[in-house]
């Protein structure tokens, strides 16, 4: 099955780690074709992978497109599903085949998310445990658990229904991305799944800015709240969204980065339909109480 599934790999500034991403792909028993889209490194990213490892498709952007450089990725594949991988995250063996023959299988699923090892302790990640837990009604025959949402890092997508709905907004760059994609996946019908003998596995890199990211976090939650949902939910998920926070200069630069984009948001709205939102409102109560979304840093 290695000729159904590309892996694409977004990478910035982690030129060690990417390297040690790209030898556990090429030694994973799939042989499946990998993309590197870099986003503007500046470290020898993009000399270390055209010297190290040719076999590799190279997509040097020259600049950040975050999460947004997956679509650049998805796009140079030719294969029908595309399996993200950050370049701290590595698929075990034999998982992209499982992936691949699930979606063939269930040609109304969009997506396939997979359970995260964390790395070096083993244990599964807690937000795997809670898409486990997913109080969704599962559709007939669905493996796994039914999802709203899913993990760009962790997931395989079938590449029609990925670029068909999109791909990630660039103006939300990273951090979340992946709920204002989900939901326009389920509001065009297509299904999304946990499946937990599915494998990623994450050694979360040291070369992060965990305030950055929480500040597009916040921010971007807020504005896919209101690209989407219905204006009482939206108005309610906000109110917790806020209630929670760190009183701090991080929480309110995010604050204030949202407010800055009310005009686009306001001109890019659309409310998903009734079975979508209901759905929204279901997952709500998860999220409140969830320890693995909580925005700190």
């Amino acid at each position: 099955m290695s000729g159904e599934v590309t892996v694409v790999v977004i990478t910035r500034g982690r030129r060690q780690e990417l390297a040690a991403a790209l030898t556990r792909l090429e030694q994973l028993p799939e042989r499946p074709g990998v993309v590197v889209v870099d986003n503007g490194s500046s470290d020898g990213t993009v000399a270390m992978v055209r010297r190290d490892f040719p076999a590799v498709r190279l997509l040097a952007l020259g600049t950040n497109l975050g999460a947004a450089g997956r679509n650049a990725g998805a796009a140079l594949c030719t294969t029908p599903f595309v399996a993200f991988c950050d370049d701290d995250t590595w698929w075990s063996p034999g998982s992209l085949d499982r992936a691949a023959s699930l979606l063939r299988r269930h040609p109304r699923i969009a997506v396939v998310t997979a359970r995260i090892v964390v790395e070096p302790s083993g244990a599964t990640d807690a937000i795997s445990d809670e898409m486990g837990r997913s109080p969704l009604p599962r559709p007939p025959g669905l493996p796994g658990s039914p999802l709203l949402s899913f993990l760009a890092g962790a997931s395989v997508v079938r590449r029609r229904a990925f670029l068909g709905c999109g791909g990630f907004n660039p103006l939300l760059v990273i951090g979340g991305e992946e709920e204002l994609l989900g939901t326009d996946l389920a509001d065009a019908g297509w299904d999304m799944a946990y499946v937990p003998d599915i494998e990623v596995h994450h050694r979360a890199s040291t070369q992060r800015d965990p305030h950055l990211r929480r500040r597009q976090g916040i921010r971007n939650t807020l504005w896919y709240t209101w690209l989407r949902r219905a204006s009482r939910p939206a108005a309610a998920r906000s109110i917790s969204l806020l209630a929670g926070l760190p009183r701090d200069r991080h929480s309110a630069r995010a604050l204030l980065e949202a407010v800055g984009g009310i005009g686009w948001v306001a001109a890019s709205r659309r409310e998903v339909g009734a079975d979508v939102e209901a759905g929204l409102r279901l997952l709500d109560a998860d999220h409140a109480r969830s320890e693995a979304r909580r925005y700190v840093s």
